[in-house]
């Protein structure tokens, strides 16, 4: 497994497992055949509901805790938010049954963000996280956010899939030391992706599948995947990503599919503002 080193030195596995949408009965075996697939960075959320069962299929793993990469994510806080940040981290660190977290993310640029990331910056600072970042922050946010506080997020991670490719801010978050990591990155099935002919070419010629195609061109890029699958064999298939290499030619025909927008929704419409600020969490 390729690794990228953060920009406090840490180190995070370039490809991971994502539990996005798997209902929280069917992710401890999700992440059970994960693990055992060679998978070692595990992604969830407190939004996910599945936390617990992530921390299930750790702990029965009997992989040591060392080798494994965790990451979950805050929700918006009431006010106020530093005390309720605390608490939020508390609870998801005893669902994962953990003593740490290897990285701990703010899940939407929204609410009391100053407060909540102060309560981050803490977290990090007694060593009970190994490295704090950001989701779904566009660079306008996420620069003021790097201007005006302390520690600088090691990671955004941020829609990113061949039909939104997010080139500029990835430029932008590389001059601040940012790292970016894909969700959604297979578009979850939109615009026909895997039979894409675009892409079908090119996993044709390399004798891969579209996923792979599209799992390489991220991490080529240096973009930090998290597929998700219940299926072994789609684990299997989509952590085989680095026995080739696609040309400058494939990379520039990738290049063409952007269409420099969501498939999903807006972070800056105001609908979808409001409904994600009134959002909350039971716990």
């Amino acid at each position: 497994m390729q690794t990228i080193t953060l920009n406090n030195g840490v180190e995070m596995p370039i490809l991971g497992f994502g539990v996005y949408q798997i209902p929280p009965e069917q992710t401890e075996q999700a992440v059970t055949e994960a693990l055992a697939a060679g998978y070692r960075l595990l992604d969830t959320a407190a939004a996910y509901l599945n936390e617990e069962a992530v921390g299930r299929a750790i702990k029965n793993s009997g992989i040591p805790r060392e080798e494994l990469f965790v990451t979950t994510k805050l929700w918006v806080q009431d006010a106020p938010a530093q005390e309720n940040t605390k608490r939020a981290f508390e609870t998801s660190l005893n669902k994962l049954g953990l003593d740490y977290l290897d990285l701990y993310l703010m899940h939407q640029p929204y609410g009391d963000v100053y407060g909540q990331w102060r309560a981050m910056e803490n977290l990090h600072r007694e060593g009970r996280i190994k490295a704090i970042g950001v989701a779904n922050f566009y660079p306008d946010r996420l620069l003021d956010l790097v201007i005006n506080n302390e520690v600088t997020p090691a990671v955004n991670q941020i829609e990113t899939h061949p039909f939104f490719q997010r080139t500029v801010d990835q430029e932008l978050m590389r001059e601040h030391g940012v790292q970016i990591q894909s969700w959604g990155g297979f578009a979850e099935g939109k615009n026909n992706i895997f039979s894409h002919p675009v892409l079908s070419e090119i996993g044709e010629k390399h004798g891969k599948s579209v996923a792979q195609v599209v799992l390489r061109w991220l991490t080529q890029r240096g973009v930090v995947a998290i597929p998700k699958s219940v299926r072994p064999e789609r684990m299997a298939e989509n952590i085989d990503v680095f026995d080739f290499e696609l040309t400058d030619d494939q990379m520039a025909a990738i290049a063409t599919l952007d269409t420099g927008a969501s498939l999903f929704f807006d972070h800056h419409d105001p609908k979808m503002v409001s409904w994600l600020s009134a959002r909350r969490l039971d716990g």
